[in-house]
């Protein structure tokens, strides 16, 4: 089989395409050919040593393909079967094991290759709307980069529970993505806190923000008393110490940094969110915009792109 292989921590360059034995199912795993892996912010952490890893490793997380052994004990899953994955590691990858606890059957309607671009982002949208702060009718919320895979995601999901949504885009093109996934208004990032006081008069209920370091204190600004700062990513970088009492002066916030990890401990949360999220897309409730597909050999060009801000929606791998 194909994986990409990061020896060495540092930029997109240490991506390298190599040829790898192919992984055996232990007991409980199944094997699969995989479709599309999904590339995530995560995963460019990962690679710069962020959030290290021990080296070498195979990077990616999430993915979709087709089952092709199953490891003794597996009961749910048979060759042929279409699945998908999320929080799995070393998924650039043209194989790889999984275990059958973290797998997920893709239903009828759902592309494998729609499956790799929702899977992670889809399941995160839908703890942060559901479990983080539990998006209601009448909410006012504020999703940063509502053009990005999330962002469309978030916006949608949000929508769904009868929100009102208010973006921030670096983009006239990024603009008209937000809005065709149902944002009710769009701003830039510039002084975007002034503009959601002007909109919503007190403030939003909730911020979703994956952007960090760069709109984290306009973030706290954009809050009404008692809302909810849902810091989920930092694309922009690492934000620095805070203190508590900002919180307070800004009218007793509640800030909290969740991963999808603990919203996802069970095998029954994992198999609610995922068949919330599925129906959604089988519907048409949900649409999932794959913004580039890049061959596997290309992950490097993949992560600069990414970084660079130069896609929309969502970048797959295909093997």
């Amino acid at each position: 089989m194909r994986a990409i292989v990061v020896s060495a921590t540092g930029g997109p360059e240490v991506l390298t395409c190599t040829d790898h034995p192919d992984p055996e199912p232990d007991p409980g795993d199944v094997l699969v050919d995989v479709a599309a892996a999904g590339v995530n912010f995560i995963d460019v952490y990962h690679r710069m040593g962020r959030y290290p890893l021990a080296l070498p490793f195979v990077p990616g997380e999430e993915g979709a393909g087709i089952v092709a052994a199953v490891g003794e004990d597996v009961r749910d899953f048979a060759v042929g079967d279409a699945v998908a994955w999320a929080s799995v590691p070393r998924s650039y990858a043209s194989r790889i094991a999984v275990p059958a606890s973290k797998l997920l059957a893709v239903p009828d309607g759902v592309a494998p290759e729609i499956a790799a671009a929702v899977t992670l982002q889809g399941l995160t949208a839908h703890y942060l709307t559901h479990s983080t702060y539990e998006v209601k009718a009448g909410d006012d919320v504020l999703v940063h980069a509502a053009a990005g895979g999330m962002g469309l995601l978030l916006t949608q999901i949000a929508k769904l529970r009868g929100a009102r949504v208010i973006g921030t885009v670096s983009t006239e093109e990024k603009e008209t993505l937000a809005r065709q996934a149902g944002a009710d208004e769009v701003l830039r990032y510039g002084s975007f806190s002034e503009a959601v006081r002007e909109l919503t008069g007190s403030g939003v209920h909730v911020v979703y923000d994956g952007v960090g370091a760069a709109t984290f204190d306009q973030s706290i600004a954009s809050l009404r008393p008692r809302g909810m700062m849902a810091l989920y990513g930092q694309a922009s970088g690492p934000v620095p110490p805070v203190d508590p009492q900002v919180l307070a002066r800004n009218g007793s916030l509640f800030l909290t940094r969740p991963t999808l990890t603990h919203h996802v401990a069970t095998r029954d949360e994992l198999t609610w969110r995922a068949s919330d999220l599925y129906g959604w897309v089988a519907s048409g409730q949900l649409r999932v915009h794959v913004s580039e597909r890049y061959p596997l050999e290309e992950a490097a060009r993949a992560h600069e792109d990414l970084e660079a801000r130069r896609t929309t929606g969502k970048v797959l791998l295909i093997p």
